[in-house]
């Protein structure tokens, strides 16, 4: 299993995890606030499909690095927030949410989980990403945002969120190429 995202079709992408398990903790680090804060946004997940989901990101404190965006990205060096909605929830199985919700650039995320002996597959597909720097930016956080989980739950320090970032984004410029 790879760590980098896939183009399913031009504006979906997936990206898949081995985490350690329990299921059951891998389900809390995606819908508890204070477990979520250490590796996405912290923020309230409704248990329940039209439930609200809120994100306040504080990607420059994700790690002891504290490092700040590059300039494209300036307007996120300190709390940013997003709103969403639940579309659905099958606890310790599958959370899909409207993205950004009410925003011109909303689109939909959905987590699933799978037992894996002791581990959990974890998959992402990000869906309805039409502009494509909207899908390199996508691509890169997931990607960074996922490496970060995997970190916390191994007990590891992550790396700095933005310059993880900016490396992967470039990344993904060359292997994305001719598909967006």
């Amino acid at each position: 299993m790879s760590d980098y995202a896939v183009l399913l079709a031009p504006d979906v992408l997936r990206l898949e995890r081995l985490l350690p398990g329990p299921l059951e903790r891998v389900w809390q680090y995606l819908t508890e606030s204070d477990k979520r804060a250490k590796w996405l946004a912290e923020g309230l997940v409704e248990p329940c499909v039209g439930g609200t989901v809120e994100h306040t990101f504080r990607n420059s404190e994700l790690s002891p690095e504290h490092d700040l965006p590059p300039s494209k990205y300036a307007d996120c060096a300190g709390a940013v927030s997003m709103l969403g909605k639940v579309t659905v929830w099958n606890p310790m199985q599958q959370l899909s949410y409207i993205w950004n919700e009410g925003s011109g650039a909303e689109s939909e995320v959905s987590f699933t989980l799978e037992e894996q002996g002791e581990q959990v597959k974890l998959t992402v597909v990000h869906r309805l990403l039409t502009n494509p720097d909207d899908r390199l930016s996508v691509a890169g956080g997931w990607h960074t945002h996922l490496n970060i989980l995997r970190d916390v739950l191994e007990g590891k320090t992550p790396a700095a969120f933005w310059r993880v970032h900016t490396l992967l984004e470039d990344e993904y410029k060359v292997r994305f190429v001719g598909q967006c």
